[in-house]
């Protein structure tokens, strides 16, 4: 693997483990070259996703833009780092297990909002927010007073 600091083509693995979810593989490794360190991931994948966007077009599903945009929603609230990284893992897992290599956004974001609604109330609100596209005040105000009805 190539090194991120120095572009060194031969880094070395000086420990591998499982993480707490066994869903990937952490290594730790070395540059010979630089003397750096950094950690990588190892991730099973089932099939390659695609997202279709509400415009037709189609991208390679990006875990990493899941985990940014669950870490906004979730920014300043009592959720550990650990748990936004099994709750990807798992919304992940559900879509790859979906059968479908084309998946709409919609399905996607309804997955994100259902875990959400569980998780954290707030980030839920937060998320809401930019995937509905809350344009005033009088959207939230909808959507939490629909909230308040669903308990």
């Amino acid at each position: 693997m190539r090194c991120p600091f120095c572009g060194h083509e031969d880094t070395q693995v000086k420990d591998s483990r499982p993480t707490e979810d066994n869903a990937a593989i952490r290594r730790r490794r070395y540059c010979a070259a630089c003397g750096s360190r950094f950690t990588t991931f190892e991730r099973i994948q089932l099939r390659e996703l695609m997202v279709v966007k509400s415009n037709g077009e189609k991208v390679p599903f990006d875990r990493d833009k899941l985990l940014r945009s669950l870490t906004i929603a979730l920014r300043k609230r009592p959720v550990e780092g650990e748990r936004i990284e099994r709750l990807v893992n798992s919304i992940q897992r559900r879509l790859e297990t979906l059968g479908e290599n084309e998946i709409p956004t919609k399905v996607v974001g309804e997955m994100v909002m259902d875990q959400l609604k569980e998780l954290d109330p707030v980030a839920y609100v937060r998320f809401a927010s930019v995937y509905r596209n809350f344009r005033e005040a009088k959207d939230f105000e909808e959507f939490v007073g629909k909230l308040g009805d669903n308990r």
